[in-house]
């Protein structure tokens, strides 16, 4: 699903129209990047919890040349899925 569909399924489920569901849409997952990115932690209680992560520096080879190199410490953006997600996804085995 690309936003486009998931656009025209929110205007449905949310009885909207669609360039109020894409303004919505667009503004929730700015305003996501915008907290992340400033460090802080986004929490949607069912869903998930959108956070920054530090990656340490780590050593690493060129492919084509087989030849060691460094790659720096980073910083990486992560989803952890909340319960209601993950058992949606993958259903408990009883």
């Amino acid at each position: 699903m690309n936003k486009g569909e998931l656009v025209d399924a929110v205007s449905e489920k949310a009885s909207v129209t669609k360039k109020q569901a894409d303004a919505v849409l667009s503004a929730a997952l700015e305003t996501i990047i915008e907290a992340v990115s400033s460090g802080d932690k986004v929490t949607l209680v069912g869903f998930g919890s959108f956070e920054s992560r530090e990656r340490k520096a780590r050593e690493g080879r060129n492919p084509k040349t087989n030849e060691k190199m460094e790659i720096p410490a980073t910083k990486v953006p992560a989803f952890s899925a909340g319960k209601m997600f993950r058992e949606r996804v993958a259903p408990p085995k009883s």
